[in-house]
């Protein structure tokens, strides 16, 4: 089937890619190759790949190390029959975060869950991102599509001062700015009022959650600076209380 033409299946995937915080992930058992599933937590790097925290003791990580093939169902969670509600099937490949990358995707993990922080430090835990190679979407009857990567993820090449300045950018936004946001989840997305907070930023929009519930705001253009950052979120807000 091909996608009907009201809907952007890119942008529903990298939606549910970025709101996401639990998932079914596939692996392979050592030898037999028979596929095991378990549910795990997630958070998403800034190009929207899965971020994921696992124990060594886990049989789903003794079986990523023996073989990097994963794959990881996501869906909405929304009300009512599950199956009505789109979800996406991804398939790639789960790497250990390198050195380099460490303490920017452990930010965002802690940022995504922070209870987290009681147990990241542990000695059998690790940080593993899966690169994805294929998205199998599924949002209805004719909205069935698959994805290539460069279909879902965001193009974070240029990027880079963006990436450094981010965490700070968070705790700016959530120490001095909850009026902002909370304008932005009720205002511009609709959602109930509640405590929400930022979790992180990246050049396509910002990600907010409050009492377990995520949102996704898209920005209206790219930004790769936090100099650009500063001037959209400005702008949203300003948007936002002019709505209001």
């Amino acid at each position: 089937m091909q996608p009907t033409s009201d809907f952007n299946p890119s942008r529903l995937a990298r939606s549910l890619l970025r709101r996401s915080r639990q998932g079914a992930l596939a692996t392979l058992m050592p030898g037999s190759g028979d596929p095991y599933c378990s549910l795990v937590n997630l958070a998403a790097d800034a190009d929207g790949s899965p971020i994921l925290l696992i124990s060594r003791l886990a049989v789903h990580t003794k079986n990523v190390l023996a073989d990097h093939r994963v794959s990881l169902m996501l869906d909405e969670r929304a009300p009512g029959d599950p199956l009505e509600g789109a979800r996406i099937m991804l398939s790639g490949r789960a790497e250990q975060v390198a050195a380099a990358d460490k303490n920017r995707l452990r930010s965002r993990y802690l940022n995504a869950h922070p209870p987290a922080a009681g147990y990241i430090d542990f000695s059998d835990f690790s940080l593993f991102l899966i690169r994805p190679c294929g998205t199998h979407l599924v949002a209805g009857f004719g909205r069935i599509v698959d994805l290539t990567p460069a279909q879902i993820l965001t193009d974070i090449s240029d990027a880079a001062a963006l990436l450094e300045a981010e965490q700070g950018a968070v705790d700016h936004m959530n120490e001095d700015h909850r009026d902002a946001l909370r304008l932005y989840a009720t205002t511009l997305l609709g959602a109930e009022a509640a405590d929400w907070r930022c979790t992180g930023c990246d050049p396509d929009g910002l990600d907010m959650m409050a009492d377990g519930k995520t949102l996704r705001l898209d920005f209206p253009q790219r930004v790769t600076s936090p100099g650009g950052l500063r001037k959209m979120l400005v702008r949203l807000a300003e948007e936002a209380r002019a709505k209001a």
